[in-house]
């Protein structure tokens, strides 16, 4: 593989595709959370997820769940989409069995999904990615 490894603007268009092609109801709930694509996960997210290696994580969702936000609560801050690009390339080069559009749309989905308050149970009942 000599081509260039995708830049980080690239895997933002992929998952600003992925999000603009949501049905409309999980668009407008998406509209609100920042989307941050960088190359590794911050050391403190790996710090507080106890996460050894930095390639185990592809993406994050940071934030209340839509299921618990209530109209009482202070926001510290955005909701946010976390896309983290070395990981996520490295794990399109392992599996070799997806398009990197692919990889990125279904990581941006389940994050949103957290979003909207599934948990990686209820995402696992009708994900059959690992399978």
């Amino acid at each position: 593989m000599n081509d260039p490894a995708p830049t980080l603007a690239k895997i933002e268009d992929i998952a600003r595709s992925a999000l603009a092609q949501l049905p409309e109801a999980f668009r407008q709930a998406a509209r609100d959370v920042a989307l941050i694509v960088t190359d590794w996960p911050p050391e403190h997210i790996l710090a507080e997820m106890e996460i050894d290696d930095p390639l185990d994580l592809t993406g994050l969702y940071e934030g209340v769940p839509l299921t618990e936000k209530s109209s009482f609560d202070q926001p510290l801050g955005p909701d946010t989409v976390w896309l983290f690009r070395a990981p996520i390339l490295a794990e399109w080069r392992d599996r070799g069995d997806v398009s990197l559009e692919h990889l990125v749309t279904h990581v941006v989905v389940h994050e949103f999904a957290h979003h909207l308050g599934w948990s990686d149970a209820d995402i696992a009942t009708i994900d059959r990615w690992w399978e």
